[in-house]
């Protein structure tokens, strides 16, 4: 497998929650992985020093998982409102012609958390299936305490369709995810580290596996 991954999330531990064991196992069978991630905390929501923290936190998940390169573009989380759709689409794109990846995962449409749905909405602008567009495979993943809250509150269920194998990784995704010290909350919290394994098994018995990580394909190209 020979694969160039690009993932985007909207904030430090997305990549994790999401497609951490996805990653792992490809980049052990050959692939190559970088990591973008939207937004940064500011001032007054967190301080300096923890801002410092959550990216250290964020390369050392990203080295775990095997990633090659993590792209900061550093926009204000909870205010992705407030930032021109232009801009956002034309960081994600200029990122998207230098990567130049033939498999995308990105934040869903359906959570509950604004920032996700503007992040997809972006990657749904950078990926068009164009004429010189290298993504052939398109995919949204989902988030405990955001794709699940999307269900229930905003009616938007997010319905997958591809199940990737990570029997053989979960291990380093929860090991990944315990980098993010500021982030992994106690159980029965949807992001403590319990429940990130819990929801990957019951993804694999869905598909008669131990574990495994869900996705909505969005497109695939064949050539």
């Amino acid at each position: 497998m020979n694969d160039k991954i690009l993932v985007i999330g909207a904030h430090p531990d997305d990549e994790t929650m999401g497609v951490g064991g996805t990653i792992a196992k490809m980049v052990a069978d050959g692939a190559t992985a970088e990591l973008c991630i939207v937004t940064a905390g500011y001032e007054p929501l967190i301080t300096k020093e923890e801002f410092a923290l959550r990216r250290k936190e964020a390369i050392k998940a990203s080295q775990i998982l095997g990633f090659s390169e993590v792209h900061f573009l550093e926009l204000p989380a909870v205010k992705l409102d407030t930032i021109p759709k232009v801009q956002l689409n034309d960081l994600l794109q200029q990122l998207i012609n230098k990567v130049k990846p033939d498999i995308v995962y990105t934040t869903s449409q359906t959570d509950i958390n604004m920032d996700h749905r503007i992040v997809h909405e972006a990657t749904m602008v950078a990926t068009r299936p164009r004429p010189g567009n290298t993504v052939k495979r398109l995919l949204t993943y989902e988030l405990p305490s955001s794709t699940e809250w999307g269900s229930m509150m905003l009616d938007t269920p997010f319905t997958p369709n591809v199940f990737f194998d990570i029997s053989s990784t979960l291990e380093k995704k929860l090991e990944a995810m315990a980098a993010y010290e500021l982030e992994v909350k106690k159980f029965p919290h949807p992001r403590s580290l319990e429940n990130i394994e819990a929801l990957a098994r019951n993804r694999g018995t869905m598909v008669g596996m131990e574990a495994a990580e869900a996705f909505k394909l969005i497109y695939e190209r064949s050539y």
